[in-house]
């Protein structure tokens, strides 16, 4: 089968490799979409790592994948389903085939075209991370990074009927999106100073919930910097792939008696139930993750699709890749 992979830093090449065969207890999964994510750009495909850890598996980096049952080992998962897979480490989605367990495997409806489906995935994570806000009817939240992971957050807190929804981007397409997805405000920093935007923008009430979402290390203390006495900061980026370190200035934090709570659903027991949810949810027309998808590319253009993620060029905010 085809596959592609990391020959050298933000470079693929593609190879014919083995297709993989369920064993009992299993399933086999054509692929037919895969999106990149944050983390795959920050973890692998952008890092900088030694040489000799090159060439890196066939089909990373990319854990947002969905597909079709082609051959079923197990009694729970029916050949013919669709679903979205959630890959073991060592395993990736730029492949035409991937085989799961039944726990790391998500049916979701024949209906609605399945890369829109796969981005329940994306959103399923900030799901997980979300819930550690609250009740956020009459609070003020700020989302931080209106990327994929930041809009989801933004979404989210309007569709719970947070009282203001505030998204903080550099990019202005971004802040675009995020009106359109329900933030009632938006701030640029590279406009506006951050801390008099959201002053006046609250009305002097200040931000009760923060999220970081950029992926940046300096987030953390912008995040510091711009919450009220005894608000909650929730922290969802990776910034420590490449030995990156997140500060703050100790005596804001202590000064402003902030509850910091990290969050990380792929480093929990259970890293699918959220997903499961936001497919649930989305059937139901609650929220679209669809709406979250920007480009749709081929599987050979993901040369294409990761340099676009990573460079934030063309108005992108999510790329679907079609595998099948």
């Amino acid at each position: 089968m085809k596959a592609a992979r990391l020959v050298a830093r933000r470079t693929f090449d593609f190879i014919d490799t083995e297709e993989p065969e369920p064993e009992d207890g299993q399933a086999k999964i054509r692929i037919e979409s895969v999106s990149p994510c944050g983390s795959d750009i920050h973890g692998q495909f952008a890092a900088h790592m030694p040489e000799e850890e090159y060439p890196r598996p066939p089909g990373a980096p990319c854990h947002e994948i969905a597909g079709t049952v082609v051959l079923s080992r197990t009694d729970e998962i029916k050949e013919g389903q669709r679903a979205i897979v959630l890959p073991t480490p060592g395993l990736g989605g730029l492949t035409e085939y991937i085989v799961q367990s039944p726990d790391r495997i998500i049916p979701v409806p024949e209906w609605g075209p399945i890369d829109e489906w796969m981005m329940c995935q994306h959103s399923g994570t900030v799901l997980f991370s979300a819930k550690r806000w609250g009740n956020p009817a009459g609070k003020r939240i700020a989302v931080l990074g209106q990327g994929g992971i930041g809009l989801s957050f933004t979404m989210i807190a309007e569709k719970q009927g947070a009282q203001q929804v505030v998204g903080i981007d550099l990019l202005d397409y971004r802040l675009d999106k995020a009106r359109e997805l329900g933030a009632t405000d938006t701030v640029n920093p590279d406009k506006d100073n951050l801390v008099e935007a959201l002053e006046e923008v609250t009305g002097g009430e200040g931000i009760d919930v923060v999220v970081d979402a950029t992926g940046d290390p300096a987030g953390f203390e912008t995040c510091i910097q711009i919450i009220k006495r005894h608000g909650t900061f929730i922290s969802f980026s990776l910034t420590g792939s490449e030995g990156k370190r997140s500060s703050f200035t100790h005596a804001d934090w202590m000064r402003k008696a902030v509850t910091i709570i990290p969050t990380q659903i792929a480093g929990t027991d259970r890293p699918t139930d959220e997903i499961r949810e936001m497919v649930a949810l989305k059937e139901r027309g609650w929220m679209d993750p669809g709406l979250l998808k920007s480009h749709n590319l081929g599987f050979d253009d993901a040369q294409r699709a990761y340099d676009m993620y990573t460079d934030h060029t063309d108005g992108v905010i999510k790329v679907a890749m079609s595998v099948a």
